[in-house]
């Protein structure tokens, strides 16, 4: 039920810690947070609401641009300004998590490469003469030359091998293809929003499994197992949001706990070659219940497309099955530029460059936080898992900056403290005064309030 606007304008000012844009904004999402704003809410008209706080309405209006640009705050048509719904996804966890109502000059909030770190295409794409006809549609699937590479590389000699759309396609196809309804899912919290939206979607029940610096908790993990268990969902290298890579000691653990149990592991490594140290796979331990997806998305490219998977036969082959319903295969011709991308030596140095570089950017991002008393865990990858007082506030004082990142509610499962996401892989530079301003928002929200 709507909130009557006398009571609503009583609790923003009593959260009104400083008659300023920024300080009316927090006093917005103080609210939210303690529950006297609800989403659907209408907000006064910016002159009713600026002269019952007496602050100018120039003032409101800059606090209501700087909530609508963090997303707490819509327009709604006739019935004005409303309090955005942030508490359930609308048409999913993913959307939830990137939509933004404006550019940011700096948005950190993506996930996505830094194109200036991906290898050129211009050597690939003059090595293409013609875009090649296959003998059949029912050719394999993946070039020969391309699966010599591909399993040069694999982190073990796996029965299976296919190239499919992206790594998405893939955790979409296989687990498609093994799941039915109600079928329970461990998967890591947090999680990849875009693998909860799909679970959600094939109607599993989803089980959230804690993580530490060295991958999934094998005793929650070993509590989920109480009860079937249809998969396991991780990522080993780079894990989204956190950084934390499985390590070999817990592989090992894991592979014990889940060896007497009818349980697929599937293993996204969306690191593929931007990871650091070698790669760990179940499927060293469990070759015939691991399913190892390896994206070339972030190393050499997300509209490239391309993911290859590996893994027990009978797994593979309902793959292809369910291909061979849609599109079929993956383009030859972009398999063609993922073959010259790895093995012509300067795009493999090109790509390694990269690696050092996103390696520098996080730990210099992350000795930064540090510095200033904010400490994140993980090891590799594009992000970093911050701790924020108040998620909103946080949102609403890096936005006011310039600077977009991502809310964590739609990454988490299990009740814990709030969060934001931060690619710190995409700060090209003045990279201190970034992770400054991120610390600074971490430590927002903690005002005192002030009586009407």
């Amino acid at each position: 039920m709507p909130t009557p606007s006398k009571e609503l304008i009583s609790g923003i000012e009593t959260r009104l810690a400083e008659p300023t844009s920024k300080g009316l904004a927090a006093a917005v999402g103080r609210a939210i947070r303690d529950g006297v704003l609800a989403p659907g809410d209408r907000l006064p008209p910016i002159r009713e609401l600026a002269h019952e706080l007496a602050l100018s309405p120039t003032t409101v209006s800059a606090a209501w641009a700087l909530l609508t640009r963090a997303g707490t705050l819509r327009t709604a048509g006739r019935r004005g300004t409303v309090v955005a719904d942030t508490s359930a996804p609308r048409t999913g966890r993913y959307q939830q998590a990137l939509e933004k109502p404006a550019a940011f000059p700096l948005d950190l909030s993506t996930g996505v490469p830094d194109e200036e770190l991906l290898p050129a295409l211009g050597g690939a794409l003059q090595a293409l003469t013609t875009a090649g006809t296959p003998h059949s549609y029912l050719d394999d699937p993946v070039l020969p030359e391309l699966r010599e590479v591909l399993l040069a590389s694999w982190p073990y000699e796996p029965e299976a091998l296919t190239v499919v759309d992206g790594a998405m396609d893939g955790l979409e196809l296989v687990l498609r293809s093994r799941l039915q309804y109600g079928d329970r899912v461990v998967v890591e919290h947090p999680g990849f929003p875009p693998l909860l939206d799909l679970l959600e979607a094939l109607g599993a029940v989803v089980v959230g499994v804690p993580l530490d610096s060295e991958g999934i908790e094998p005793g929650p993990l070993e509590d989920a197992l109480a009860e079937p268990i249809a998969a396991v969902v991780l990522q080993p290298r780079a894990q989204n949001p956190t950084g934390a890579s499985t390590s070999p000691a817990r592989a090992s653990v894991l592979a014990d706990l889940l060896r007497d149990h009818d349980v697929l592991v599937v293993e996204d490594d969306s690191a593929s070659a931007l990871g650091g140290p070698a790669p760990v796979t179940l499927a060293t331990h469990l070759p015939d219940q691991t399913v190892h997806l390896r994206s070339y998305s972030k190393s050499h490219g997300p509209d490239l497309r391309l993911a290859a998977l590996s893994g027990p036969a009978p797994v593979v082959d309902g793959v292809r099955h369910l291909r061979q319903l849609g599109q079929g295969w993956s383009s030859r011709l972009l398999q063609r530029i993922l073959l010259h991308l790895l093995t012509d030596p300067g795009s493999r140095a090109e790509v390694e460059a990269a690696r050092v570089e996103y390696a520098a950017r996080r730990t210099a991002f992350v000795d930064a936080l540090a510095a200033e008393g904010v400490e994140v865990g993980g090891v590799e990858g594009l992000n970093v898992w911050v701790p924020v007082h108040d998620q909103e506030a946080a949102l609403v004082r890096l936005a006011s900056q310039g600077i977009g990142v991502a809310a964590g509610s739609p990454f988490q499962l299990l009740p814990d403290d709030p969060h934001v996401r931060v690619t710190c892989g995409l700060v090209r530079e003045d990279l201190p005064a970034v992770a400054a301003a991120v610390a600074a928002a971490a430590r927002t929200g903690g005002w005192g309030n002030r009586a009407r």
